[in-house]
């Protein structure tokens, strides 16, 4: 299969009764659909070297809400829904959802129309948001050329942008080429669907409009978007009322090899996120942050060291903007470039008690006690009060967390003078439930344990009875409603997160 082709993401907010600065207050856990939950509990084989469905679907995502839930996710991610390419082809079989043919039909694979209705209402009753992944650049065909008129409903050859693969060197100079020649190879085209037409652009309008009032989503995540010509998508955006924001590409490059050996570079990460805070104009506290997705190596395939893990996996959740965990990045999976990234979670036992799993339970929470202590928590920016090779310090009032790729065998060393508490203030870090006091002038001073990450609150902020270090908190108790649940935000909104991939 050809490898997949990354550009900086676009990303629009869809805001309906809510506004965009609910959705800061969010974390996102994708999924791949097949790969997710089976319906009735089994554990099939699954081989990820077969690229075959492997038979995860709607109600088995229904099934283990409780799971995703219970580590403090409140949107979830899935796989394209629409009906895509059956049977095998020379790159394995459509179970990711990636191969469309007919966008007014659904990929029966995953489950029925109910079904899927089933799941968004299942998701919205706990107060969830259900976003989707659709594809607009192009439909798929097993043959070149292709079958026009297997497509629904752009089934003729002028609804398609004439025959020519896109080369690597179009990416640096022929944006014309990159919209309107095809993506993927002779034995499976991606024919690139004529944007330009005026009737086409009206059925995509119309079709992304329904999609998400049929199913209720909350999110629309758009495929192969820098594919497409630009003036496309204000409109389609319009027609799921839309803002623009971003997800956050550029980090991640440097968040990557900032953290996957002991000889990177921490500096980098910081420097990426100072020139996106000039250029984003306070967009950066809508941009997606992750670590792991289906279109790169998972973490653990480029290193096994559990400090350096846990250090990069903390980022997401105490920058600025939006958490997204990729489903069995929490279970330790270790898959490497597609397809072996897309590994049945039914595998790993769903263990809630894993070291990664309670890793990111305690991150989200923590995330949220430092909003529910400070009102501009999601609004204001991060500040590194330490920025050197092998250590961070990240303030995010009242939040300071420490950072380090010294590895499992260091004792890495933070001072920060200032830190900004009170004198003397009691502190506690969370992912351990140590204490800590700041000193006379709010600066704080620690010597780390294993090359683990810290992430600082005060004491006062955690709610007694809370999940977060139940014992150890001095905050007001705990409501029989949880002082860290997200509120009701009462109607749905729709978010719409585009990763750019030449192919799927």
């Amino acid at each position: 299969m050809l490898a997949s082709i990354l550009f900086p993401s676009f990303v629009a907010l869809t805001a309906l009764a809510a506004s965009p600065d609910d959705w800061r207050t969010r974390s996102i856990y994708q999924l791949v659909t097949d790969r997710f939950a089976t319906p009735d509990g089994s554990s099939p084989t699954c081989n990820t070297d077969d690229r075959r469905y492997c038979g995860g679907n709607y109600k088995g995502v229904i099934n283990k809400l409780d799971y995703i839930q219970s580590m403090g996710f409140d949107a979830i991610w899935i796989s394209p829904v629409v009906a895509n390419v059956e049977g095998n082809t020379a790159y394995g079989e459509a179970f990711h959802g990636y191969w469309t043919q007919d966008i007014n039909k659904l990929n029966d694979h995953f489950g029925s129309a109910d079904d899927l209705k089933s799941l968004s209402d299942a998701v919205h009753k706990r107060n969830m948001y259900l976003m989707v992944d659709v594809v607009v650049n192009h439909m798929v065909a097993t043959s070149n050329p292709p079958n026009f008129g297997s497509f629904e409903p752009f089934n003729q050859q002028s609804d398609y942008h004439s025959f020519c693969f896109i080369q690597a060197s179009d990416y640096d100079n022929n944006q014309t080429a990159v919209e309107q020649c095809w993506l993927g190879d002779e034995n499976l085209p991606l024919a690139d669907i004529n944007t330009e037409d005026p009737n086409i652009v009206s059925t995509w309008n119309s079709w992304i409009s329904g999609l998400v009032k049929n199913y209720t989503f909350d999110g629309v995540r758009i495929d192969t978007v820098k594919h497409v010509r630009k003036d496309f998508w204000p409109e389609f955006a319009k027609s799921a009322e839309s803002l623009s924001a971003a997800l956050d590409y550029p980090a991640y490059f440097a968040l990557t090899t900032g953290f996957q050996t002991t000889n990177g570079n921490l500096s980098t990460l910081a420097a990426v996120v100072q020139s996106g805070q000039s250029v984003y104009d306070n967009g950066e506290h809508y941009m997606g942050s992750f670590l792991e997705n289906h279109d790169n190596p998972r973490f653990q395939s480029l290193t096994q060291d559990q400090a350096l893990v846990k250090n990069a996996m903390t980022w997401p959740f105490v920058q600025d903007g939006i958490p997204v965990l990729y489903y069995g990045q929490e279970q330790g999976y270790t898959g490497g470039n597609d397809p072996a990234n897309r590994e049945a979670l039914w595998l790993s036992g769903y263990g809630e008690d894993k070291p990664l799993v309670q890793h990111v339970k305690t991150l989200n929470a923590a995330r949220k006690a430092a909003a529910s202590t400070n009102k501009d928590f999601y609004t204001s920016s991060l500040k590194f009060l330490v920025d050197s090779t092998n250590n961070l310090a990240i303030s995010k009032p009242p939040m300071l967390t420490l950072l380090t790729n010294e590895g499992s065998t260091s004792t890495p060393q933070w001072n920060v003078p200032n830190a900004g508490y009170s004198a003397n203030q009691e502190l506690i870090d969370v992912l351990t439930c140590t204490k800590v006091n700041a000193d006379a002038n709010g600066g704080v001073s620690i010597k780390g344990s294993g090359g683990n990450p810290q992430v600082l609150l005060p004491t006062s902020a955690l709610a007694k009875g809370g999940s977060v270090c139940p014992d150890a908190a001095t905050g007001a108790q705990a409501s029989s409603a949880r002082s860290l649940t997200v509120q009701v935000l009462g109607s749905s909104l729709a978010i719409v997160l585009s990763l750019l991939v030449a192919f799927s």
